[in-house]
C-alpha cells in the first residue's frame, strides 16, 4: 500500500493564482501534496486531510507563483559597480577585458552570489546566459550548475558563445572568444551532461550564442540546427540599442530581427532579451513565430538602451517575462524590482498611465516567465497539478499594512519580506532567510573572488 503524500497546508492568505482567468481570493489556501499542488481555493483548507506535515498560518500574507527569472549573467555579480556611466557598447568594451579572466572558482561564487539574491527575494525558477568561457580555466558551466543545484531553486543554463572577435570586426577582445567549431562542440557536449527533459527537471540547457556583435552568422545557423536536432531551446540578445540596429544594417543589409528571420532564430522555441527597438512589424514578426522577449527594464534604464514596447508585445500575443540580467547592468541583482520597473517605466513611454497594471506586471513575472522558458505547463500559476513553486509574501508590516491591495502592495511597494518559499514543495526561504544556503559565506566568497578578479584584470594595485 502505497503511502498517501506528505502534505503542507497554507490557509487564512489572500492567494493571486495568476492563471488564465486571474482568480484571486481574499482570504484562501493551497494546499501542497509532495511535489504538487493539491488543490486552491477560497476560505480553509478541506478538513480531513492526511499526512498533513505542516499547517502555515498566512494571515496578513499573500501566496503567488514563485517568480520566474528569464535573463541573467551570473558571472557579473563579481564586477558589479564598473562602467557605471557607459552605454551598452562602451560598457562591454570597458568590462569584456575583465571577464575575459574569469575562471571556475569566480563562476561558482558569482553563481551563488546571483541565486541567493534572487532566491531570498521570491525567485523560484533562474536561468543564466553565460557567454565566457576563457580557455583552461576549468569547467565553467558545470560550476554554476553545481551553484543551482545547492541553492535548490530551477535552472535553465543557457550555455551562450562568441566566435566574433575584434579582428572579426566584433567587440569582444579576440582572447576571450571561441572557434565556431569548439563552441558548438562545447554547447552540445553541456545538453548531453546536463538536460534534463522530463516534467520538473530542475536543470534545463538552451543554446544562446551571445548576440549579433559578438557572434557569427554561422554560428548562430548551425547553433538554431543544434538546438533543434537536440530539442532544447534558443536565447541571445536581440534589438537591445540603436547601436545594434546601426551595427546590423552596416554588416548585414537588414534590421536585427530580419537577420534572425534569416538565420533560423524565430520561433515558439526562442526567446531574446531585451527587445528595446522593436518596429511594429518586428513585433509582428515575434507575434506570428510566438518567439518570446525577456523584459530587463532596469538594465536598459542603466545602459540609457531605451523603453521596450512591452504593451505593444502583449497587445500583439508575444510571449514576454522579466529579466534581472546581469549585476553589472542591474547592481540589485532581484527580481521584485523588475516587477516594480517595469510598470513604471512603460508608463513613460507612450501608452502613459494604460501602459501595464500591477497585475500585468505580477503575470509578467511568473506565468509570462514560465511560458518564455516554455514550462507554461508546470510552473507560473498556482493551479491543482502544478508543481508547488510558491511564495508567501508578508504584507503586514510596516512596508505594506496600509495598502489594501495585497498585489498593488507587492508590485508598487518595497520588496516584500519572503516568510516562505517553496520549490518542489520543499523550502528554500524562511522568514526571509535562505535555508539551503549560507548567506553570509557566500557573500565572504564572492567579495573574496572579486578583489580576485579586480587584481587579476589590473583594476587593483
Amino acid at each position: 500500500m502505497t503511502a498517501p503524500a506528505e502534505r503542507i497546508v497554507i490557509e487564512n492568505c489572500a492567494v493571486a493564482t495568476v492563471d488564465a482567468d486571474g482568480t484571486e481570493y481574499p482570504a484562501g489556501h493551497l494546499v501542497v501534496a509532495g511535489d504538487r499542488i493539491e488543490s486552491v481555493g477560497p476560505g480553509p483548507a478541506p478538513a480531513g486531510l492526511e499526512g498533513v506535515v505542516r499547517r502555515v498560518d498566512g494571515t496578513g500574507h499573500l501566496l503567488t507563483p514563485g517568480l520566474v527569472n528569464t535573463h541573467h549573467h551570473f558571472y557579473q555579480w563579481i564586477t558589479r559597480g564598473l562602467a557605471t556611466d557607459h552605454n551598452l557598447f562602451d560598457w562591454l568594451v570597458a568590462l569584456y577585458p575583465t571577464w575575459a579572466r574569469i575562471d571556475e572558482a569566480m563562476t561558482h561564487a558569482a553563481a551563488q552570489g546571483s541565486l541567493a539574491m534572487m532566491a531570498r527575494g521570491g525567485v523560484t525558477t533562474a536561468m543564466d546566459h553565460h557567454y565566457v568561457f576563457p580557455r583552461g580555466t576549468g569547467d565553467l558551466s558545470g560550476s554554476i550548475i553545481r551553484a543551482a543545484a545547492g541553492m535548490g531553486v530551477r535552472f535553465t543554463l543557457a550555455r551562450g558563445s562568441m566566435d566574433r572577435g575584434e579582428s572579426d570586426g566584433g567587440l569582444p577582445p579576440d582572447f576571450a572568444v571561441e572557434t565556431l567549431d569548439d563552441a558548438l562542440a562545447a554547447t552540445e557536449e553541456t545538453i548531453d551532461k546536463h538536460h534534463d527533459a522530463s516534467f520538473g527537471a530542475m536543470t534545463r540547457i538552451a543554446v544562446a550564442p551571445c548576440s549579433p556583435f559578438s557572434v557569427s552568422t554561422e554560428l548562430l545557423r548551425q547553433g538554431a540546427e543544434l538546438a533543434r536536432r537536440k530539442g532544447v531551446r534558443l536565447h541571445t540578445h536581440g534589438s537591445e540599442t540603436v547601436e545594434e540596429e546601426q551595427f546590423c544594417r552596416e554588416l548585414f543589409g537588414m534590421g536585427p530581427t530580419d537577420y534572425f528571420e534569416s538565420t533560423g532564430w524565430l520561433g515558439e522555441d526562442v526567446w531574446m532579451a531585451h527587445c528595446v527597438h522593436m518596429a511594429d512589424s518586428d513585433i509582428a514578426a515575434f507575434a506570428r513565430t510566438r518567439t518570446g522577449v525577456a523584459h530587463c527594464p532596469s538594465s536598459n534604464a542603466r545602459l540609457a538602451a531605451g523603453i521596450a514596447r512591452v504593451p505593444d508585445m502583449l497587445a500583439a500575443g508575444v510571449p514576454v517575462g522579466l529579466g534581472v540580467d546581469g549585476t553589472a547592468s542591474n547592481e540589485s541583482g532581484e527580481l521584485h524590482t523588475e516587477l516594480r520597473n517595469a510598470l513604471l517605466i512603460n508608463r513613460l513611454g507612450a501608452h502613459r498611465e494604460a501602459a501595464l497594471t500591477a497585475r500585468q506586471a505580477l503575470r509578467l513575472g511568473t506565468y509570462g516567465g514560465a511560458r518564455v522558458l516554455g514550462r507554461a505547463g508546470e510552473i507560473g500559476s498556482l493551479e491543482a497539478g502544478k508543481l508547488a513553486d510558491l511564495v508567501l509574501w508578508r504584507m503586514d508590516t510596516l512596508a505594506h499594512a496600509s495598502i489594501a491591495d495585497p498585489v498593488a502592495a507587492l508590485v508598487l511597494g518595497a520588496a516584500a519580506p519572503v516568510t516562505l518559499s517553496l520549490v518542489n514543495g520543499r523550502p528554500v526561504v524562511e522568514d526571509g532567510r535562505l535555508v539551503t544556503a549560507d548567506e553570509d559565506a557566500i557573500a565572504r566568497a564572492t567579495r573574496e573572488q572579486a578583489r580576485r578578479l579586480a587584481r587579476i584584470a589590473g583594476l587593483t594595485g
